[in-house]
């Protein structure tokens, strides 16, 4: 790890009247783990302390200002040997800080190599008390499993970690760009309390083991700030968990960090830019419908305008626009959650997904009223959004009159760039040209192995014009609505794959596999 910025004057010229080293970076191979180990990290992220190594007898200490400088003596006691201090840019010592600890912190593999030499039934049937466990110290061996857990979800680009739990035994599985892979097998007999301690994480209720429950954690990994997702529902062999993580610190992306291309960012800033119509994005849960509705409210949210928004979850809290998290329980649902929007003089609505017939009439007819309603829709590809609006009741003419777009996408994985490599394809594809040269992964320690380091999106963009809307209105189905699309300039999810593919960005195989529902034989 290295972080270089250029250091403010004054750190510099302290450095040179103190007569002490200035450093304007701090790698990783500079760091000796074993000191690391005598200093807590509480104590170095509180004082802005960092160990270093061991040169020429005297042991070098990263500090970035007074406080550091002061505990130059308590540090020569603790290490029993000379400490020289070197000046570090505050900004860099605290990022280096998170980084080297986290480095030698120990993977969930290795803290559960060390449970295997203590008495886990003691422990099951203790962390089996709400007591005992709000009253646990962070050494619990649980504890320090879920910890290590999470942490390496984080490390590893993680998007989802799966708590299952079998007959015989208990399987963790992490989904990593989209695809799952079995991480770990902890011993059956600590999965109750494995699955008590995130309930208490969670705020859920612990002694409830038969009905579903939902909630949130909050923790700082590394620095990071980390929103993760709880869902906990009862199987026949003990209480499975999904814990989805949503890195607060990546942040709501621009449109044209999503993926969708100079034409698809033009194309849709067109549609965002009209005070109503209806624009609708597409693809199955988990293809980053949510993160393109995010971006599209990133780009249109200015002080002269009223924008409020209806989700299920909030993932993104967005300054200066209002959003409402659904919640059945007390009968806040889209449905109804979206009336109300209707009496607070918005400009701009987001709904989260249209799942029933009241939310698309309402939404429609909000829409028709002067107001540019943004939502997602569970269809495969765009022309069969208009398929199902029909299906759901909703009148032909109605959808013709408000409907200004629709977009689907998927999420492809991005081949990484440290062992990207060019082949030249042998294997055909039925109906689909491959290009002269492709690229894969070979898989490096950069993208652990797999060969793929992060996700982007395919698009396809149906802007509705007057033809369109007249094939809507006589109830033209999917498949003659996308024929004269992609003859009127649509570039259909597949051929924006292939395009991705031949530039290296992703593989060939990517493509075909998360759009092959879009080919399959459906009736229409």
């Amino acid at each position: 790890m290295s972080a270089t910025v250029s250091a403010p004057d004054d750190l510099a010229i302290t450095a040179a009247r103190l007569g002490i080293p200035f450093q304007n970076e701090v790698r990783i191979e500079d760091v000796d783990p074993a000191l690391l180990n005598l200093l807590p990290l509480v104590f170095s992220r509180a004082n802005a302390i960092l160990p270093l190594r061991e040169v020429d007898g005297a042991v070098r200490v990263a500090v970035s200002g007074a406080t550091g400088m002061l505990l130059l003596d308590e540090l020569r006691l603790l290490f029993g040997k000379p400490v020289e201090a070197v000046l570090i840019p505050a900004p860099i010592l605290s990022e280096a800080i998170n980084h080297v600890y986290a480095s030698i912190s120990g993977t969930a593999r290795e803290v559960l190599q060390e449970l295997q030499g203590e008495d886990l039934s003691t422990v099951a049937i203790e962390l089996n008390n709400p007591t005992d466990l709000l009253d646990l110290s962070d050494e619990a061996p649980v504890i320090r499993l879920l910890n290590s857990i999470l942490s390496e979800a984080v490390k590893e680009r993680v998007s989802d970690v799966h708590i299952e739990p079998y007959e015989r035994d208990l399987l963790v599985r992490f989904r990593i760009d989209g695809i799952l892979y079995e991480k770990l097998s902890p011993p059956k007999i600590i999965q109750d309390a494995l699955l008590s301690r995130i309930k208490i994480m969670a705020g859920l209720n612990i002694a409830e083991k038969r009905l579903p429950q939902d909630g949130r954690i909050r923790v700082l990994v590394a620095g990071r700030d980390v929103d993760i997702r709880v869902s906990i529902i009862p199987t026949y062999y003990g209480e499975r968990a999904v814990l989805r993580l949503l890195d607060k610190k990546k942040g709501i992306l621009s449109l044209a960090d999503i993926g969708l291309g100079e034409h698809g960012v033009r194309t849709l800033e067109q549609m965002l830019n009209r005070t109503s119509g209806i624009i609708l994005v597409t693809g199955p849960t988990g293809s980053g419908k949510s993160t393109t509705l995010y971006a599209a409210l990133n780009r249109v949210n200015s002080s002269e305008k009223n924008i409020i928004t209806i989700e299920d979850p909030i993932e993104y809290q967005i300054r200066g626009i209002g959003q409402i998290q659904v919640n059945p329980k007390i009968e806040l649902t889209f449905a109804s959650g979206l009336r109300s929007i209707l009496r607070q003089d918005p400009d701009i609505i987001m709904v989260g997904e249209i799942r029933d017939t009241e939310t698309a009439e309402i939404a429609i007819q909000a829409s028709l009223t002067g107001h540019l309603v943004l939502s997602t829709l569970h269809t495969n590809d765009a022309a069969t959004a208009v398929t199902r609006l029909v299906d759901m009741g909703i009148e032909p003419f109605m959808i013709a009159s408000s409907l200004s777009a629709v977009v689907a996408q998927r999420l492809v994985r991005i081949i990484c760039p440290h062992c990207r490599e060019e082949y030249q394809p042998v294997e055909q594809y039925a109906g689909v040209t491959l290009p002269a040269t492709l690229y894969r992964g070979r898989g490096c320690d950069a993208c652990f192995g797999l060969g793929t380091l992060g996700r982007t999106a395919i698009y396809e963009i149906m802007p509705v014009d007057q033809e369109l809307c007249s094939m809507i209105i006589r109830r033209a189905h999917a498949g003659e609505i996308k024929e004269y699309a992609v003859a009127h300039g649509m570039k259909t999810l597949r051929d924006d794959g292939i395009t991705r593919a031949a530039a290296g960005i992703t593989t060939i195989e990517e493509v075909l596999r998360v759009t092959q529902d879009d080919y399959a034989d459906v009736p229409l």
